[in-house]
């Protein structure tokens, strides 16, 4: 075995209140939980990932930062794990250790004292944006994980950093230890291997063992007792790689005509080999670099190793004590020690908050939007400078205010809610009735990033899209009808054959304007060049027009219906364009200046914000401009102090918008 994506070490109790149970849906699309305690499958892991439900009303404390502009805090100043164990000190004194996670990343790794709940932060070595996806507790005690392109190892008996070391890109997607003590990593996005004794020092980048065109998601890595290397790589085309560890020779296992869409897994065995499969037919006994394809054997004993991916938690320390609940809302940690009493203990760290996702007015008054990592739902009230925030069911990445309900757009498996803004808040689960926001569809597997949101001025329909499932590339629309309470899904062979749709905007008579993406699902691989335009008829369902205007681009970043029945767009965050739907023809493009710069841009883009009074303004990443619809002309009217990344929404004459994990806004001066 070791390292399928799995959630928790034991479905006894919740180990980490963050963890995203949306997330945990997306894992299991690929991956089902693993309990290293029973070696068993199990769906019950599921329970355990009830997220802690809690409010946090806090005041803001805004800060004017001059020329209209106001920094109004942190939405979300919580940070969220990427892995964490239970071990012991150098004194033997049981601790908690966790991989910590904001708005940089994965920054420091945080060890907790399960006695006193005293905290220490470790800065992690690694120097770029980036969070581990997979670590391992070894044998000997020592914690790794593999970053950043960085392989690094802690000593909790040192309280330190004891081994880094820099590697070909990027971050472990699994890891193991061989039968000598050997700590092993597979790295995303092109089945890098890297190894590392820690009785001689000696490491070894392999370097890209298995390259192809695409990312690729080396969830499994598994070693035989004779020390070769076996990894199971995923979601575009399944793979099978046998590494002779001495050689570094790399050798497909899965012939090219039986590799499909999905993850194939390795498995160690305690009879010292390992198994190999791919989907429910295809198996190998992997041993001594030789695959010997065979029947599903009827029952397997894998040996237990303390790793996973990010959601990795291993709660016994050796002592006997036991973590039970490490709550990083609330800062509170809930153990059970070695004589069955149960301790609750507050504790501290230090975090720059999550990352802000995108923004929208409610009409409650409030500027909202979603965090990730974790996945919050944020609310600020400017008129009190207060902030309110709550778990959110899964990542927000697009966001739709109304005079009524806000809509919310998700990942992963592209769900939509609908929150009342005016109601008691109340726990969205998937098909319970009554729940605030209430789940109403999701598109899975047809769109599992969202990218756009839009509430047709008709009220009726909203229409969510985005970018498919894991190594696909085939995204889709899904059309929910608010007056029959029922969504329709449209697949990109309704649409355009694989394009994902990026960008939406309404046209009259019931029509739709769509940009799309030549992008794949997250390590997909793209099958055309070139993005198109495209025309929708929301009553048959129907493309009546599509074509690809905007020469060469490959996104379309996001459009807005103008005065005039004229569509303003931008393509690829640079390319500014003016669409006539009734002559179906681009009437001006434009590429941006260097004194504009490129658009802003988030998995749910905003870059153009309406007023009231008519205004156009479009959001840059160096500051806020305005746009002309008579004349096309884009006026830069104020550098922001910050870069803007995600946009836009225009709430009692200030325009908000968001930089890295801080909520900012900005006065519109009165039209003239």
């Amino acid at each position: 075995m070791n390292i399928l994506p799995l959630f928790f070490a034991s479905n006894t109790a919740i180990c980490l209140d963050l963890v995203s149970f949306r997330i945990c849906i997306q894992m299991l699309h690929t991956g089902a939980p693993f309990d290293m305690n029973t070696n068993k499958w199990h769906k019950a892991a599921l329970v355990a990932l009830t997220a802690v439900v809690v409010t946090n009303m806090a005041k803001a404390e805004s800060k004017d930062l001059g020329k209209g502009f106001k920094d109004h805090g942190v939405a979300t100043p919580i940070s969220h794990h990427r892995g964490t164990v239970t071990t012991v000190d150098g004194e033997g004194k049981p601790v908690v250790l966790a991989w910590l996670m904001d708005h940089r990343g994965g920054y420091c790794l945080l060890m907790l004292d399960l006695a006193t709940g005293k905290t220490e932060q470790f800065p992690t070595p690694w120097r770029r944006h980036d969070s581990p996806f997979a670590s391992i507790l070894s044998s000997g005690n020592k914690f790794y994980t593999h970053c950043g392109n960085w392989f690094t190892e802690f000593d909790p008996v040192k309280r330190a950093f004891t081994f880094s070391e820099k590697t070909v890109p990027q971050m472990a997607m699994s890891m193991t230890e061989d039968d000598n003590g050997v700590i092993w990593s597979a790295t995303y996005p092109q089945s890098g291997v890297a190894s590392y004794n820690p009785q001689t020092g000696e490491f070894r980048d392999y370097g890209h063992v298995y390259k192809q065109s695409w990312r690729q998601y080396p969830r499994t890595i598994s070693a035989d007792d004779t020390g070769w290397i076996y990894l199971g790589i995923g979601n575009t085309k399944s793979q099978i790689i046998m590494l002779d560890p001495v050689s570094g020779k790399a050798t497909p296992v899965i012939p090219e005509e039986q590799r499909g869409h999905g993850r194939a897994v390795t498995e160690r065995s305690q009879n010292g080999k390992v198994y190999g499969w791919f989907g429910k037919s295809l198996w190998w006994e992997l041993y001594k670099g030789k695959a010997t394809p065979i029947e599903k054997p009827t029952s397997r004993k894998p040996k237990p190793y303390i790793a996973s991916s990010q959601n990795l938690c291993h709660k016994k320390a050796p002592t006997g004590d036991q973590l039970v609940s490490l709550d990083l809302v609330n800062r509170r940690v809930t153990m059970k020690t070695a004589a069955g009493e149960t301790r609750i203990l507050e504790f501290d760290y230090q975090s720059e908050g999550a990352h802000i996702m995108g923004i929208a007015a409610a009409s409650n008054g409030t500027a909202c939007g979603g965090t990730a990592f974790p996945m919050r739902l944020f609310s600020y009230n400017p008129k009190k400078d207060e902030w309110f925030n709550r778990p959110g069911y899964g990542q927000f990445n697009t966001v739709a205010g109304t005079d009524g309900p806000f809509f919310l757009g998700g990942y992963g498996g592209g769900f939509l809610l609908e929150w009342d803004p005016d109601k008691e808040w109340v726990d969205t689960k998937k098909g319970k009735p009554g729940c605030n926001p209430l789940f109403l569809y999701d598109a899975k597997p047809t769109i599992n990033r969202p990218h756009d949101l839009l509430v047709y001025p008709d009220g009726r329909h909203v229409i969510l899209a985005g970018t498919p499932g894991y190594g696909l590339t085939r995204g889709g629309l899904l059309i929910w009808d608010r007056e029959t309470r029922k969504a329709e899904i449209l697949t990109h062979t309704d649409l355009l054959e694989w394009h994902s749709t990026m960008a939406l905007a309404p046209l009259p008579a019931g029509k739709l304007l769509g940009g799309t993406t030549i992008a794949a699902g997250t390590g997909g691989q793209a099958e055309v060049s070139e993005a198109q335009l495209y025309i929708l008829d929301l009553a048959t369902r129907k493309i009546e027009w599509h074509a690809p205007l905007v020469k060469g681009a490959k996104n379309y970043t996001d459009m807005l219906m103008g005065p005039d029945g004229l569509v303003f767009g931008f393509a690829d965050r640079k390319q500014f364009f003016v669409f006539d739907p009734q002559q179906r023809r681009i009437v001006h493009t434009q590429t941006m200046p260097d004194s504009l710069g490129q658009t802003t841009t988030s998995q749910g883009a905003r870059v153009f914000v309406a007023s009231p009074d008519g205004r156009i303004f479009v959001l840059f990443a160096k500051g806020i401009a305005q746009l002309n619809p008579k004349t096309y002309e884009i006026t830069m009217l104020a550098e922001t102090p910050v870069t803007i990344s995600p946009g836009g929404a225009w709430l009692d004459g200030r325009i908000y918008f968001g930089h890295k994990s801080h909520l900012y806004s900005w006065h519109v001066p009165p039209m003239e």
